[in-house]
């Protein structure tokens, strides 16, 4: 009998497929045949490609909750979508697709429905997005990654994994990412990270309260693609980059603390990493309010500081900053105590029996 094959799907932000990028080693030591099916040109495409996965783009389209002319028009690129997913599954025929969601997914797991492929999805925020609410009905099961969201999900589907987290992100060294900066070890490290796209009030934010930050912290700033702005290049104690990928793991183990959007992977990355962290959620205006909820359940476990974007001022950025820097050791302590969960080992199993193969005699 040959190699179980799994077909991975998700995309949009570095967010949908990061949880992908974690189940990787597993699943290869499982024994499957890897492929990802994603957008044309999204950043899935780079990151698979990194990870030498095998890649087929498909056409995307998002469903919007505000006017726009791209809801005439998106429907039809997720019709063609449709059409390109059936055929790829008809060629490549995998045994279990893993949808970690975002636009892209709703065509896949439609695709792999028609053709009795069984479907495991992993749904990190709260509350559902409209993307997994669609792929709900078609799934075999739904991971999620905080126990709250059991409530809004079919009972006999939800499993409590947590959200999977890459191993690797465990095993940086401080020396190299300070090298990769430019820092010493003078002065602690604070690490702003916008998301893969980027956060532009939070970016200007911080580079406004740079005079007042710089006093205190070496600020490493990841702004999202597009977002730097040379003005900065060259100020000391400052530096910005677009994204990091492989080299991320090294930034972290040199920060003390850091600044984050509050997308639930990069908060599961953080608690992981037991690093204190102030979260700015993007607000209500600009999402459906995931992010929001994500903040304040972590606030009130402990593990973070959130500070509302509308909230935001130059001085109000640098003072949470200050205050999370002196109060480290009480986030620190929190997330410490955090229950574990072995997403990676819960998911695997499900993949593994949804393909009919055993997780532990296939490793």
């Amino acid at each position: 009998m040959g190699k179980k094959k799994i077909l991975l799907t998700g995309g949009g932000t570095a967010g949908h497929v990061t949880p992908n990028i974690a189940l990787l080693p597993t699943l290869r030591e499982m024994g499957f045949e890897i492929h990802y099916i994603g957008s044309y040109d999204g950043i899935e495409k780079q990151l698979m490609g990194d990870c030498g996965v095998p890649y087929t783009g498909i056409a995307t389209g998002k469903f919007r909750r505000y006017l726009s002319v791209k809801n005439l028009t998106d429907p039809f690129r997720v019709i063609k979508g449709y059409g390109e997913a059936k055929r790829l599954i008809r060629k490549y025929k995998p045994d279990v697709l893993f949808s970690k969601g975002g636009f892209v997914a709703v065509p896949v797991v439609l695709a792999a429905k028609k053709y009795h492929v069984p479907t495991i999805i992993h749904e990190s925020d709260m509350t559902p997005g409209l993307a997994n609410k669609i792929c709900i009905p078609s799934a075999r099961k739904v991971c999620h990654s905080f126990p709250e969201t059991a409530k809004h999900l079919p009972a006999e589907k939800a499993v409590y994994s947590g959200s999977p987290i890459r191993k690797e992100l465990a095993e940086g060294d401080p020396a190299a990412g300070r090298a990769l900066c430019g820092f010493h070890t003078e002065k602690p490290v604070l690490l702003v990270m916008g998301g893969s796209l980027g956060a532009v009030h939070v970016n200007n934010a911080v580079r406004e309260a740079l005079p007042r930050l710089l006093k205190s912290f070496q600020v490493c700033h990841l702004c999202g693609k597009g977002k730097t702005d040379p003005a900065f290049d060259g100020t000391p104690g400052y530096v910005q980059f677009e994204y990091i990928s492989d080299e991320l793991r090294d930034l972290f183990a040199m920060t003390d603390v850091v600044i984050s959007r509050a997308g639930a992977n990069a908060i599961f990355e953080l608690l992981a990493l037991k690093k204190p962290n102030l979260l700015i959620p993007l607000s209500a205006q600009a999402s459906r309010g995931d992010q929001i909820l994500n903040a304040n359940s972590f606030a009130a476990s402990g593990y973070s500081k959130v500070l509302q974007e509308e909230d935001i001022t130059p001085e109000k950025l640098a003072g949470e900053a200050e205050d999370l820097y002196r109060n480290r050791k009480k986030y620190i302590d929190a997330m410490s105590a955090a229950p574990g969960q072995n997403a990676i080992e819960i998911i695997t199993g499900l993949i593994a029996e949804a393909a009919g193969i055993s997780a532990k005699t296939s490793l």
